[in-house]
């Protein structure tokens, strides 16, 4: 019995034709790529959509899609949207992040085991960015914040790292898709320095790769959005929200879900939406005054404005854009005055007539008045299922 168990065990040792080597499928290499490699130098021009790639599955998370991403900006409020979308159909998603470990572990769950790959990187590195890059044959870019710090322009975060991003993927010779996110309304004459450097990374993408697909979204509303639960939380602990101007501003804000899903979809296509702009606005149009009459309708609570004509509001917000760079300690993010974005709000932000939208990639966006923003009712005053009606609203004027 013990010589039949060692002749199974040196049989079982033995390499097999039909499974490959580790090394055959993860070749292993001291240089991430450069001029000796032979990938250098190609372009997107060469791939075609994804549609080559090898599939294994029914299309669940346990499944392959073949697609291995690497999602820049993926900690982020559309990133978590993204990466959720890309692992329910079975792709691999690389997670570069900058700060705690804690940051990218929410996503972890999002897919099957082992295929959201969190990577520590340094964005001013540029080994640190090959090294993310490396494996992947997809990248997408969502790199942008609203605000400086003082350590991040407005030109470093949206225009300088969308730059290097794009010269790497060119270099790196493997990758298939290149999708900028920049903004809707993004524009090198406008008046807000995030909006220009936004417009200014859209043209360094597309001057290094031509084939690269940019997607401009309106704003974003969902769970963590920037826009209505700044809002509620001001308009909970102080009992008024302040309107910049009158509130006259038109806007076309999209559900976080549905610009993910516009993303997956240039993903799956077959090329159509290489080399294009996307502009992705909501089904509807409007004012800010009547979006926050919205909110207000969701926490179930009386609208109460004060407007603020927009030289007090740039005034307001003008001390931290003065001080953010001189001072040796990190000051509090702006939320309802944000120099930057009361200039952003100051024009008009809506689809252009003749841009490719949600349309033209077979999308059908939410409207929000419903399930996008039902996240708001954790600010009502008596629970999640106080009130049911417009006039059950809490009057400001009753409050203890």
């Amino acid at each position: 019995m013990q010589a039949i168990t060692r002749r199974l065990g040196q049989h079982s040792l033995r390499p097999t034709p039909s499974i490959p080597s580790i090394n055959s499928i993860y070749p292993l290499s001291d240089h991430y790529y450069g001029g000796d490699h032979p990938r250098y130098g190609s372009t997107l021009a060469s791939h075609k959509g994804m549609g080559h790639l090898v599939r294994k599955g029914t299309g669940g998370r346990s499944s392959v899609s073949g697609i291995i991403a690497t999602v820049f900006g993926a900690t982020g409020f559309l990133g978590r949207y993204l990466v959720q979308q890309l692992a329910k159909m079975g792709s691999q998603v690389l997670v570069p992040f900058r700060g705690s470990e804690d940051n990218p572990r929410h996503l972890k769950l999002m897919g099957d085991l082992g295929q959201i790959v969190p990577m520590k990187y340094d964005p001013r590195d540029e080994n640190s960015i090959k090294a993310v890059m490396a494996k992947a044959n997809v990248v997408i870019n969502l790199i942008g914040r609203e605000y400086e710090t003082r350590n991040y322009s407005f030109e470093e975060v949206n225009h300088f790292m969308a730059e290097q991003l794009a010269v790497i993927a060119k270099e790196h010779g493997g990758i298939m898709r290149f999708i900028q996110v920049s903004c809707l309304g993004s524009s090198l004459s406008s008046p807000s320095r995030f909006l220009r450097a936004k417009a200014a990374g859209e043209e360094a993408v597309l001057k290094e790769l031509p084939e690269a697909t940019v997607m401009k979204p309106a704003v974003m509303i969902g769970t963590e959005d920037r826009i209505m639960n700044p809002w509620a939380r001001f308009a909970k602990k102080y009992s008024f929200l302040p309107l910049i101007g009158d509130g006259s501003t038109k806007i076309q804000p999209v559900y976080v879900h549905d610009v993910a899903s516009a993303i997956v979809a240039a993903l799956k296509d077959d090329g159509t939406s290489m080399g294009k702009v996307y502009e992705l606005g909501g089904p509807e149009i409007y004012t800010v005054h009547e979006l926050a009459e919205l909110m207000y309708d969701m926490i179930r609570e009386w609208p109460r404005y004060v407007n603020v004509p927009l030289p007090i509001a740039k005034a307001v917000a003008m001390p931290r854009e003065v001080l953010v760079k001189k001072v040796p300690f990190p000051l509090p993010n702006p939320e309802i005055f944000n120099l930057d974005q009361i200039l952003a709000f100051a024009n008009d932000t809506v689809v252009s007539e003749n841009a490719l939208t949600f349309t033209d990639l077979s999308i059908v966006p939410h409207k929000l008045k419903g399930y996008p923003v039902e996240f708001l009712i954790q600010y009502r005053k008596g629970g999640p299922q106080f009130g049911s009606t417009v006039s059950e609203k809490v009057n400001p004027d009753s409050y203890p």
